[in-house]
């Protein structure tokens, strides 16, 4: 038997990668510790709260550190066995990412326990108490409930429950997806809380956070989950290396370029070398530079050589090295977050600032609306990327010489262009304090910036574009999008009643049952709203009038008829909110105290006349569409049977003649 194939040398080889994962795990904590004691981070008291003593100061480092360690090897082990290794040809999942489901299983239940950890630390810390007094469920509860941090722990730990859980039951390739993205999603509650998202330009430092922390899980976890995968001599560790080299150096451009926009925020240039916290983004700074060249070694030298079948020693041994310099980086983070940024220190922002994270001076003219710009990073970053990646496409296509419809480019680029003014425009600023402004952008984002960014075709575009892998090949991005289109999520949300509930239900429960009250106070809930309007107006547009074939077909009688069924659902709701006594939101839009809005109901039924009114520009330019492709299809069909008659020699033609002849003379009396 081969070594490949020896099951000693393979035990061998997975012990090996446990030892150097917990001798990482053991360093970086205690960077943090020694980084937060030499900066005076432990020592850090919120004004009017006690000493919580030793081990809860250093302690909410430790288990922070655990937390983060092994959400990083969880999220890197599904991504393996998600995109870096293929399936069976059934698409059950292969040995190889079977190991790393397993392998993911392990470090879910190490997150889980780590974040209830957290949640007790956290909560003690933020009541100046020793843990010891905080164990009580009474006191627990209360504390979790009061706190944001020990309550985004708590979320955190359900959601990696839920990750170990199913660790245990997926084996096919479509689950194992579901839970790769789902573990990402837990990285969001703890970077919406803390100190990027309290104080003066919260809405930048925490969508800066979001970036740099999901870059920085897949990059760590990743080459973690290609080194386990070396280690167990993996059969596609050559494929795994090159698809992993190409989303590092992504990760390492997004981590940098986050990283500086989140330092900026949270200080000046001052700040830099005479802080604590500017000695620390140094370090870090300096760290993400070494894992630079390293990650551009990796790729010159290690992948090359997998590819010229020199083996993968090289590669594990950079790899290795790599992932100590990334855990010591893990532990700066630690310390960072543990250690209160300069700006934030005898700063006492303003209301309005501290609620949405900037000033407003002025009222909404047309000319704030339009050009007082602030970059949304979220979605303003998305609609450039989507904007380029199918220009992209586009070039490609004419590239080799197919064509592509002009019209579908101008509809995708109108569609990307509408979602970043909406967001990042004076619209997109004025938004988060004004119920009016805030209902002309949800209009756009869920009856407008859809309907164009459907008839762009983007999925028959990428599908043309992106290369087959090949009958023998592991599946590549264009198979992963397929899979996609044919999963059953796809087929329930395009599901015409499924569709019609989400694009036209969510408004009357979003708005009338009290979530949006809620929502107000969080600039995480402003970005799932967001999101929210754009993907429920996307699932809706797409079987009525989306270029790409949609998982369920409707005929266009039917397409028309779900168009038609949710007018007056949504004029309805626009007729509420004119109607309304009460003001929704009162309690939020009143704490902002803004001059040019004394009258909150005359604002919401503003707002309210927003809504009743702009469903006509959309509901005319779906009924265009609809015609135009009707007219289209009745065309093409129509060209479809001259082609058949042509090659036929109009035998269709000339058998239903002979039918009517043969009915004739049967007709006939016999002599």
């Amino acid at each position: 038997m081969s070594p490949e194939g020896s099951p000693t040398t393979g035990a061998a080889r997975r012990a090996s990668t446990l030892p150097l994962l917990l001798v990482c795990v053991l360093l970086a904590a205690f960077v943090a510790i020694g980084l937060v004691a030499l900066t005076g981070g432990a020592g850090y008291v919120i004004a009017g709260l006690t000493d919580p003593g030793v081990v809860t100061r250093y302690g909410v480092t430790v288990v922070r550190v655990v937390a983060e360690a092994a959400a990083v090897v969880c999220i890197g082990a599904l991504l393996l066995a998600a995109f870096l290794v293929p399936p069976q040809r059934s698409g059950t999942l292969a040995a190889d990412g079977y190991a790393a489901v397993r392998i993911a299983g392990v470090a879910a239940w190490v997150w889980c326990v780590a974040a209830l950890a957290s949640v007790v630390f956290s909560a003690a810390d933020g009541a100046g108490r020793p843990v010891t007094r905080v164990l009580s469920p009474e006191v627990l509860v209360g504390l979790v409930d009061a706190i944001e941090q020990p309550k985004a722990w708590l979320i955190t730990a359900l959601i990696a429950l839920l990750l170990a859980l199913g660790c245990r039951l997926v084996l096919s390739w479509g689950w194992t997806t579901a839970l790769f993205f789902l573990s990402v999603g837990g990285l969001v509650p703890i970077a919406v809380t803390g100190h990027s998202a309290s104080g003066g330009s919260h809405d930048v430092a925490t969508n800066s956070l979001l970036y740099h922390l999901v870059a920085a899980a897949l990059w760590v976890g990743g080459l973690v989950a290609v080194l386990a995968l070396g280690w167990r001599r993996g059969r596609h560790l050559t494929l795994a290396a090159r698809r992993f080299s190409k989303l590092a150096l992504v990760c390492w451009i997004v981590m940098a370029v986050s990283g500086v926009l989140n330092a900026v925020v949270r200080m000046g240039p001052e700040h830099l070398f005479t802080t604590d916290y500017g000695l620390l983004v140094l370090a870090k700074i300096a760290a993400l530079g070494v894992l630079g060249v390293f990650g551009h070694q990796q790729r010159q030298r290690g992948v090359r050589g997998l590819v010229d079948g020199a083996g993968g020693g090289q590669l594990l041994r950079l790899a290795a090295v790599e992932i100590v310099v990334m855990f010591v980086t893990i532990g700066l983070a630690a310390a960072l977050a543990r250690t209160p940024p300069p700006e934030e220190i005898g700063y006492q922002p303003s209301t309005t600032e501290l609620l949405i994270g900037y000033d407003l001076h002025a009222p909404p003219t047309l000319a704030r609306l339009l050009f007082d710009w602030r970059f949304d990073l979220v979605y303003g970053t998305a609609a450039i990327v989507l904007a380029a990646l199918y220009l992209l496409g586009v070039r490609r296509l004419r590239g080799r010489g197919d064509r592509w419809p002009v019209g579908r480019t101008l509809a995708w680029v109108s569609g990307c262009a509408l979602l970043l003014v909406s967001t990042s425009s004076g619209i997109g600023r004025y938004a988060p304090a004004m119920f009016s402004v805030h209902m002309g952008n949800h209009m756009l984002l869920s009856m407008v910036v859809p309907v164009l960014l459907v008839l762009g075709g983007p999925v028959t575009l990428a599908l043309r574009a992106l290369p087959p892998a090949g009958r023998k090949a592991p599946p590549g991005p264009r198979e992963w999008l397929l899979a996609f289109v044919h999963s059953p999520v796809s087929r329930v949300l395009t599901h015409p009643l499924v569709a019609l509930v989400l694009f036209v239900g969510s408004f009357y429960i979003l708005y009338f049952s009290g979530l949006f009250d809620s929502a107000l106070n969080y600039h995480w809930a402003h970005l799932a709203m967001n999101a929210h309007f754009l993907l429920a107006g996307y699932v809706f547009f797409w079987p009525v009038i989306g270029v790409d074939p949609a998982p369920r077909r409707l005929p266009p009688i039917g397409r028309l008829g779900l168009m038609f069924a949710a007018i007056p659902f949504h004029a309805f709701f626009g007729v509420i909110l004119m109607s309304m006594q009460t003001v929704i939101g009162e309690t939020f839009y009143r704490s902002l105290r803004l001059p040019w809005v004394q009258d909150l109901l005359a604002d919401q039924r503003l707002g309210g006349g927003i809504a009743w009114a702009s469903g006509e520009g959309p509901v005319v330019l779906v009924l265009i569409a609809l015609l135009v492709q009707w007219a289209r299809a009745d065309e093409r069909e129509a060209r479809r049977t001259d082609r058949r008659e042509a090659a036929s020699g109009d035998a269709e033609l000339a058998a239903y003649n002979a039918m009517l002849k043969k009915l004739a003379d049967q007709g006939r009396p016999r002599e």
